[in-house]
């Protein structure tokens, strides 16, 4: 179960948080006892630093956290929960030191703290319970936890246990949770419905290829989703090295981003249409496997020619994204964990987007600080355009020359979203080195930025 707030109780540990400029300041004004235990045991107010004070017949009086200085919390999301996670077993009720913004994302990281992905093996409990404070909307933290454990869980799990069928059952649970309707075109039928490029990519895997389309809402602006859900990528009859191969459970992070943002727009009841699309295959060797060289014609008519099997994401989304246009939503959004060169432009943490809208721009530059969930937003340089046009099709899924490979493969999405207002993630969507509240795994990104944003974008 994702992480909540404790009820209030009476043994609440009141917890203070304590910066490191106004921390000595601060303890002299509390009881001898109070000062004299934070300075033998040296509190500082340093970020992570974390103190249960007792009262003088040893029970719990009051706990300290550390908050840094504004330099050193520039450098860090979730700065409380690094204290937090130090803290003994216990419920604990934030008393001073945190402003209304900060409570809400510190709060937010402190039941991240609490996230286990313990499907295969028995992990040890986070032990600090939260009361929620007051002023912050509990309900939306604790939604948005769920969204995103939802996302960590479905990344995390092994190919093995997460292929199209599951994938497609952890959408249908997500539609019966909320009462959305889905519906799935498998295998030869995405052929029989024009979803040819989808066909293409899975065909080689006993694991059949699908279409998953999950739809929610029955008035307001129409909101569509589209992620890649690649449940495994070999690279295809271009096969992937080993080292490239280990973290190819995460290629359908983009799927899981998708199902965790509509997860927290329905909790919301947001008065919005919402559509979910996700081409769920596995990118796998077979007789029957695409090859180089091959020219695929795609659900908008437009032909592709085949120069690396390892680009498959980008031929899914295509028909997908087309599918998408022909509902002429108002705004169009695409997640994928797309390109290597994303990672190389802005490492694991941003999650860089593309849009010729300026309004999604800057709301999404607005909402991503107030949210912890940093965002960069990259060009759709339409002079690249002739990079992806090889001459002997309409479009190139794989550019030689290796030079801005990101943004390639977002014109060569636009070609496919039409006059849709349209913006694509290339997320990463792991956590490559383990911090408090984001252990090494499988994380959301993008999501809660555009989360925060959709009021404004669709005038809700």
């Amino acid at each position: 179960m994702p992480p909540v707030f404790a009820l209030p109780n009476d043994a609440a540990v009141p917890l203070h948080v304590l910066d490191q400029d106004s921390c000595a300041d601060w303890l002299e004004q509390q009881p001898q006892h109070i000062s004299h235990w934070a300075q033998a045991n040296g509190f500082t107010g340093a970020c992570g630093q974390a103190l249960l004070i007792p009262n003088t017949d040893g029970k719990p009086a009051l706990a300290l956290a550390g908050y840094g200085t504004g330099a050193q919390r520039a450098r860090r999301r979730y700065v409380l929960a690094a204290a937090a996670e130090k803290l003994p077993q216990g419920t604990y009720a934030i008393a001073s030191g945190l402003s209304h913004d900060a409570l809400n994302i510190e709060c937010f990281g402190w039941l991240l703290c609490g996230y286990r992905f313990d499907r295969y093996r028995e992990q040890s409990a986070f032990k600090a319970n939260l009361i929620a404070p007051a002023g912050v909307d509990a309900a939306a933290i604790e939604s948005l936890v769920a969204a995103e454990s939802l996302t960590r869980d479905l990344i995390n799990t092994p190919a093995s246990d997460m292929g199209p069928d599951e994938l497609q059952r952890a959408a249908e649970t997500l539609a019966e949770a909320f009462d959305a309707s889905i519906t799935t075109i498998q295998d030869d039928a995405l052929l029989a419905q024009n979803l040819p490029m989808i066909h293409a990519v899975g065909r080689a895997s006993d694991r059949r290829p699908r279409l998953i389309d999950m739809n929610w809402g029955a008035s307001g602006p129409k909101l569509t989703l589209v992620g890649k859900g690649v449940c495994f990528d070999t690279g295809g009859l271009n096969l992937k090295p080993g080292a490239s191969m280990g973290l190819m459970k995460k290629d359908m992070g983009g799927a899981a981003a998708v199902l965790g943002l509509a997860k927290a727009i329905m909790a919301a009841n947001l008065p919005l249409q919402l559509r979910v699309l996700i081409p769920a295959v596995e990118n796998s060797v077979s007789g029957s496997a695409f090859r180089p060289g091959d020219i695929l014609t795609s659900r908008k008519g437009l032909t592709v020619e085949i120069n690396n099997t390892d680009a498959e994401g980008r031929l899914v989304l295509a028909d997908a994204l087309a599918l998408a246009d022909e509902d002429k939503p108002d705004l169009l959004i695409s997640i994928a964990t797309l390109t290597g060169a994303a990672r190389v432009a802005v490492g694991p943490d941003l999650a860089p987007f593309f849009t010729d809208d300026e309004q999604v721009a800057t709301a999404l530059a607005t909402n991503a600080g107030p949210s912890a969930d940093p965002v960069w937003r990259l060009p759709f340089h339409t002079p690249y355009e002739t990079k992806i046009e090889p001459g002997i099709a309409d479009l190139d899924n794989a550019p030689a020359g290796g030079f801005a490979g990101s943004i390639t493969a977002a014109l060569f999405l636009r070609r496919f979203a039409g006059d849709s207002r349209y913006v694509h993630f290339d997320i990463y969507g792991w956590n490559p080195t383990p911090a408090a509240a984001r252990p090494k795994g499988g994380a959301g990104q993008g999501t809660r930025a555009l989360f925060a944003a959709l009021p404004e974008l669709l005038n809700l």
